[in-house]
């Protein structure tokens, strides 16, 4: 990203990170949320915040060295919840209804991950490159955030947890709970480059957001 923190990258003139909160912020079922970020960030993170005058409560915490101990230090900041949303920053074009499809679709096992279906061709390839398998394409997702889980379920499965995984989802997997895959949306781009940036900004424009 060139040295830009890719959630504090501008998208039609607010932060990404301002975007995500918007999504939340309009999101009925949603009653605190936790913004974990990197210490060099706190601070304007929490000047965002004040700034953007949101009216739900926002608490802002640093997190750790891996991802799930950045989730982990969230988790800890929650009061009373018997639901909980997982999302990346970096992913800025979440809705409401994205949102809320999820809340709706981990009713049924405790636990859901917004997914897309794979369009590519997926070879399985070991070190050298070399192909080895060409998995079924049909059943094959790209995983997203958001993620939901029961609170008590996402809280045992951070106690537990082994070795690093890159969702959510993976650690509660390894407890033997089913993850409910529920449609996401191709709009829902993760931010990583600065090329990923210029793609969000001509969705954004696409919706008129």
């Amino acid at each position: 990203m060139g040295g830009v923190n890719k959630v504090f990258a501008p998208l039609g003139g607010k932060p990404a990170l301002a975007r995500v909160l918007d999504a939340f912020e309009s999101c009925d079922s949603v009653s605190q949320i936790v913004v974990v970020v990197s210490k060099e960030k706190l601070e304007r993170c929490q000047q965002l915040i004040a700034e953007e005058g949101w009216s739900k409560p926002i608490e802002v915490c640093v997190g750790g060295r891996r991802r799930q101990d950045s989730v982990a230090a969230g988790l800890s900041r929650l009061s009373h919840c018997h639901w909980v949303v997982i999302h990346d920053g970096a992913r800025p074009l979440v809705t409401r209804d994205l949102i809320e499809r999820g809340l709706e679709a981990a009713q049924e096992t405790g636990a859901a991950a917004a997914a897309i279906p794979v369009t590519d061709t997926i070879k399985v390839a070991d070190t050298n490159r070399i192909v080895h398998q060409t998995p079924p394409r049909q059943n094959l997702w790209a995983v997203q955030t958001p993620q939901v889980f029961r609170f008590d379920i996402i809280a045992e499965a951070y106690k537990q947890a082994k070795g690093e995984v890159t969702d959510d989802a993976s650690l509660v997997e390894q407890l033997g709970y089913k993850v409910k895959l529920y449609m996401g949306s191709y709009d829902n781009i993760k931010i990583t480059t600065n090329h990923d940036l210029l793609i969000a900004e001509a969705l954004r424009q696409k919706h008129g957001k």
